[in-house]
């Protein structure tokens, strides 16, 4: 099953008044439910095949001291992102700048790219995706590092 489409049955249910959404696609299956407080369990159950994500905990955020507001002030001007053409991610996944760990990079600032030009991947479900340039122009910023974690609509890169 797509993850854009996981995570649109997430969202519904998270905003609807149902306590519980199972689908059956195939021979792949994905039950949704929720409590009082929010998203309790997710699961997917390919064929022969059952698992159950443990609860979410509900995290309280701790206090705030002036050097904690201050930090986050600093953290939050260092993810302005650029002018420029953003290039977001697709999907949730891993990003690599490069196919291979010994391998050099995709791209680097400064180069220049054409639209269909391989910017990095993104592993999502063991299987490497290839994000390429929508656009031609010059690759101005690289928003993430090698092995981090990518969101759904993250800014990737910015092409001038």
């Amino acid at each position: 099953m797509d993850l854009r489409k996981l995570k649109k049955l997430i969202e519904l249910v998270e905003e609807s008044s149902i306590a519980e959404l199972e689908i059956t696609e195939g021979e792949e299956k994905v039950r949704i439910s929720k409590s009082g407080s929010g998203m309790q369990n997710y699961a997917f159950m390919p064929p022969a095949m059952t698992t159950m994500m443990p609860p979410v905990q509900q995290q309280v955020p701790a206090p705030v001291s002036e050097a904690d507001k201050t930090s986050d002030i600093v953290a939050a001007q260092k993810n302005v992102v650029p002018d420029g053409h953003v290039v977001k991610s697709p999907m949730v996944g891993t990003f690599y700048r490069s196919a291979s760990p010994g391998a050099s990079p995709f791209v680097e600032v400064g180069q220049s790219v054409k639209a269909g030009d391989t910017l990095c991947i993104i592993e999502a479900m063991k299987l490497l995706n290839e994000i390429e340039a929508d656009k031609n122009g010059v690759i101005k910023a690289i928003l993430l590092e090698n092995g981090q974690p990518v969101e759904y609509g993250e800014p990737l890169f910015i092409i001038e």
